[in-house]
């Protein structure tokens, strides 16, 4: 029987993290001048929302069905789908069809990051585990790093198309490696997948999508959105398979962690999506100056993550965690505080290292509990359901975020909404009439700093959640990875 090659697969699984990190930076970087290209500022957050909405609703159900199938084909299945949707983001004509084929990137990336962080999961123990993020770390830190930069030289030297297309041979490895190098025993069992919960809650999150993005036009949009959210609670405790079971939530560990991680991704997609559209349309900065301001998060995340995957043996999770979302405070605090049309570029890059620093402690500490909270048979959509909390989080806050800066754009009936387009382009918007460019600067300005209150805001709720995590440490209450006929060998 075929054995799993641990080094190669590790390798694949940090290819597919990889491009996740790097689409992050890469697609921040290229996006207002994408805006400036294809027109269409009103639909800007749409082109995150849309990926990350895909990628939401999905994941729970590829954490299901990688646990009653196995996660091999599933996280396949995933990156096929995301290189997919790359190609086709690549050829968009228009802000319509970048919408479109980034949900479907997003219906890929649904798989990918839960199946992956899975699997390390099942290959390794908690100490294993704990020394392979600086693996992961890695991974995320060179991404960081080489993002924004890359962004910025395709846009100026290529096209923004390009910043879709060089996920492609990135890839093509993994799956190769995955194919021929990642092997797993399965027990089939005659399952039936909950397609009723998986409906409702999809038909959820747009609702509520809908209604935190149309701010006050879209008034029956929440209300549905709950009522369905609710319906899909009241499915979830009666059916045999459900996609999310909510006895995992009994476990206070994996239920602070659900809202702390919605809360912290809320921020950290909000700062990721808006911080370079205020440096490029508000301070005037280039496309690679716009993108390099998260930076220094990308790359502080990976460097804590590194000393909190060592010191949480020590410590325990919850002062990583308490410790890491105040650091989110603070950078996010000063982000909103200081941040003014006239600053200094250097305050965001500061406020920005001490979000990710924070969000680097936080963010593995409170994967690794709950992932040690399960066995093996339950960790899949364990892990799923933490990194849907965290996806939904992100969705509903750029969305919201995206609603703020439309409805201050809309609030002088006299100038088009389409000539802020002109904003983000190479001219950042100096061949407008004088009164039109300073009444959208204005409103972009404003628009944008009511988000960054919005993002202080949603870490200091992830803070004041954190502060209930349960004081246990390895041994107490935690189950370690089990190693059943079912587990990878």
């Amino acid at each position: 029987m075929r054995t799993t090659h641990r080094p190669l697969t590790t390798v694949a699984l940090a290819l597919s993290l990889f491009m996740a990190a790097l689409e992050m930076t890469v697609v921040s970087t290229a996006m207002p001048t994408v805006v400036s290209e294809l027109g269409g500022l009103q639909s800007y957050a749409w082109v995150f929302t849309a990926y990350m909405l895909a990628s939401t609703v999905t994941v729970p159900i590829y954490g299901k069905l990688a646990d009653l199938y196995g996660r091999k084909p599933v996280l396949l299945f995933g990156i096929g789908l995301f290189l997919a949707g790359s190609v086709l983001s690549g050829l968009s004509t228009s802000m319509h069809m970048l919408i479109a084929f980034r949900t479907l990137q997003g219906l890929g990336a649904g798989a990918m990051q839960p199946v992956a962080l899975t699997i390390v999961g099942d290959l390794y123990t908690l100490e294993q585990r704990a020394k392979v993020q600086g693996v992961f770390s890695g991974v995320w830190g060179l991404a960081g790093l080489v993002g924004p930069l890359t962004g910025g030289l395709i846009v100026k030297y290529l096209t923004w198309h390009w910043v879709f297309f060089i996920n492609v041979p990135v890839g093509l490895g993994a799956l190769a490696l995955l194919v021929f190098f990642f092997h797993e025993q399965v027990q089939h069992k005659p399952q039936k997948l909950d397609y009723a919960g998986a409906l409702l809650l999809s038909a959820g999150v747009v609702a509520l999508l809908f209604g935190v993005q149309g701010i006050g036009r879209n008034l029956l949009a929440l209300p549905v959105g709950v009522v369905l959210l609710i319906a899909f609670v009241l499915v979830e405790r009666k059916v045999a398979e459900p996609v999310i079971p909510m006895s995992i939530f009994k476990n206070p560990a994996i239920a602070i962690s659900s809202v702390a991680g919605a809360l912290f991704s809320a921020a950290m997609f909000g700062a990721t999506t808006y911080v370079p559209l205020y440096v490029q349309g508000v301070l005037g900065g280039s496309a690679t100056l716009a993108g390099g301001m998260i930076t220094p998060m990308i790359v502080g995340w990976p460097v804590a993550s590194l000393f909190a995957g060592k010191l949480l043996l020590r410590t325990g999770f919850r002062p990583l965690i308490v410790g890491g979302l105040g650091l989110t405070v603070i950078g996010t605090g000063a982000m909103a505080l200081l941040l003014k049309p006239q600053s200094s570029l250097l305050i965001p890059e500061l406020a920005m290292a001490l979000f990710g620093i924070g969000l680097g402690f936080t963010a593995t500490s409170l994967l690794i509990a709950v992932q040690t909270s399960v066995g093996w048979e339950l960790r899949g959509v364990a892990t799923a359901s933490h990194m849907f909390f965290r996806t939904i989080g992100g969705a509903l806050g750029v969305g919201l975020m995206g609603g703020v800066v439309v409805s201050q754009l809309l609030k002088d009936p006299n100038v088009p909404l389409a000539a802020a387009n002109e904003l983000l382009g190479p001219e950042h918007g100096h061949g407008l009439p004088p009164a039109v460019f300073q009444t959208l600067s204005g409103a972009l300005g404003t628009g944008l700093t009511i988000n960054f209150w919005i993002i202080c805001a949603a870490t200091v709720g992830a803070f004041a959640a954190g502060l209930f995590f349960p004081k246990v440490k390895r041994g107490e209450g935690m189950t370690l990875p089990s190693t059943d006929a079912a587990a990878p060998h």
